[in-house]
């Protein structure tokens, strides 16, 4: 982190400074995270240097804290589809009005997002030009236009880049704004059976990224009707819950698209038969999203925390001399664990600003959330030791120097365990299985992810959002997941008392 490592000061140096040592002072939230969540948030995101506000509403500056997350969930996630032979790509940002109309309930699902240029310089755009909500319209003109036999597929393309979405309310940094970065991919097959498959495949990822990366435990399901994607044939999801404020939030998604897009822009191809066919399709997505749902989870009083795997710190080293401390010794040291870690593959740096007091920089590493603080201070020095503490629980362990860098990955593997297995907890008890209207309203009160027989009718779930309608906002279908509980033989309904045909989970969301 620039600005944070400075250079490592003599022993006689920071003497001369020991009058400017600031204290703590001025650093802690003013929010607490069960009284004000929103706030807390938003506080938290600041604070902590992964976001500044922008002068326009609805878009952020994402710091070098949060990009390092962003990044590595990028050096995870690009190796494992180029296994599965995709390619990346770039195509451009902007879209002509006739070909983003081309598919319609498509944008109609968009139409309220997209914004337009209509401008170029002071002379006003002939045919104003969409920038792009999702980039399905953009490229599957080319497809069409790639794609002319069975050898041609399948064809399968990812891209990383921004879109722009801007008609909304409350935007809420990495969670809704008006321009964020994602990776999108976009896949076309002979078969339905390749669509189908790889649709999991690209899930069973997204599940990876939330609980091994992030530290956050989602649901594996599928979208209602209602809620899936705009002109696909169905929608997969990870699904996320956020216990603070009872309510879902969609992590990701990975839809199959069917031969919808196909037959709006004529992507055919001829089969090994000679046989003229229409292909099938799939799109998916993660975005920054992933960022705000990881801060949402596990943040605290004290502000961030971060699961050490996705953390561009893991370790940060800080001397804490007493006065007539062989000061540079201790330094040394600080110097020596840093190397030592760094050469184990851990991500460590030190904190040599001598502006500062122990202290304060204690609560500046907390609020930036790194899993763990070394402290070595004259104790620790003529015991050839450190004194580590986890950010997580603030459990403080006194480590050999000999031992250390075995010893600290262990710590760090244990912190990432730890904060998936307490997100789980905490989400699983927020989990109600309910039977009947009263106990769905009940649930839905004490902001309860809900799971629920239900009929699977687009009506019913559309009446179940009338009727919860209200200042919380309504309630709707989550996902149905794909681990189905068993389904007793004559159950009902819970909206609508009609025969249940599957387990849903439901609830308010972001």
């Amino acid at each position: 982190m620039a600005g944070t490592e400075a250079k490592k000061p003599s022993a006689k140096q920071s003497g001369a400074k020991k009058k400017e040592v600031k204290k703590e002072t001025g650093l802690g939230l003013t929010h607490r995270k069960a009284d004000n969540f929103g706030e807390w948030y938003s506080e938290v995101v600041v604070n902590a240097e992964m976001i500044e506000y922008y002068d326009i509403s609805g878009c952020y500056i994402l710091r070098p804290w949060s990009m390092a997350i962003w990044e590595i969930m990028q050096e995870f996630f690009d190796p494992e589809i180029k296994k599965m032979k995709i390619k990346n790509c770039y195509f451009p940002l902007f879209v002509s009005p006739g070909v983003l109309q081309k598919e319609k309930d498509h944008v109609e699902g968009f139409a309220p997002e997209v914004a337009w240029v209509t401008k170029s310089g002071e002379s006003e755009l002939e045919i104003p030009i969409a920038i792009r909500p999702t980039s399905e319209t953009v490229m599957y003109p080319y497809y069409s236009k790639w794609i002319r036999g069975h050898r041609d597929l399948p064809l399968k393309l990812n891209q990383w880049c921004n879109v722009v979405r801007w008609e909304f309310s409350n935007p809420t940094p990495f969670i809704r704004s008006r321009e964020f970065l994602w990776q999108e991919g976009h896949t076309a097959f002979a078969t339905k059976e390749e669509a189908d498959a790889e649709v999991l495949d690209i899930l069973e990822l997204y599940r990876r990224i939330y609980e091994e990366y992030l530290a956050v435990p989602v649901i594996k399901g599928k979208k209602s009707e209602l809620e899936k994607f705009a002109g696909g044939l169905y929608t997969t999801s990870v699904e996320a819950f956020i216990p603070n404020t009872g309510r879902g939030i969609q992590g990701a998604t990975s839809h199959c698209l069917g031969q919808n897009f196909a037959k709006m822009f004529e992507i055919n191809f001829e089969n090994d038969k000679g046989e003229k066919a229409m292909v099938w399709q799939n799109s998916w997505a993660y975005s920054t999203r992933t960022i705000g749902v990881m801060v949402m989870v596990h943040g605290d009083d004290k502000g961030l925390v971060l699961p050490p795997k996705v953390a561009s710190v893991q370790v940060i080293v800080i001397p804490v001399p007493y006065k007539d401390a062989n000061t540079q010794g201790i330094y040394d040291a600080c110097s020596a664990t840093v190397n030592a870690l760094s050469e184990a593959g851990i991500r460590a740096e030190s904190d040599f600003r001598d502006n500062y007091s122990p202290g304060w920089k204690y609560s500046h590493w907390e609020m930036k959330g790194v899993p763990l603080r070394i402290e070595i201070g004259p104790k620790d020095l003529a015991n050839k030791q450190v004194r580590a503490v986890r950010r997580d629980n603030g459990a403080k362990i006194d480590i050999a120097s000999a031992d250390l860098a075995v010893e600290i990955q262990k710590l760090l593997d244990n912190i990432q365990q730890n904060l998936f297995d307490v997100a789980k907890q905490k989400r699983d008890e927020c989990i109600q299985v309910i039977h009947t209207w009263d106990e769905f309203v009940q649930a839905l009160n004490q902001r309860k992810m809900i799971l629920a027989p239900w009929c699977d009718e687009e009506e019913v779930e559309a009446d179940v959002k009338a009727r919860t309608k209200g200042e919380m906002g309504a309630s709707k279908t989550l996902c149905s997941p794909f681990d189905q509980p068993e389904l007793p033989e004559g159950i009902k309904c819970f909206a609508s008392g009609k025969p249940a045909t599957k387990w849903t989970y439901w609830g308010r969301s972001y």
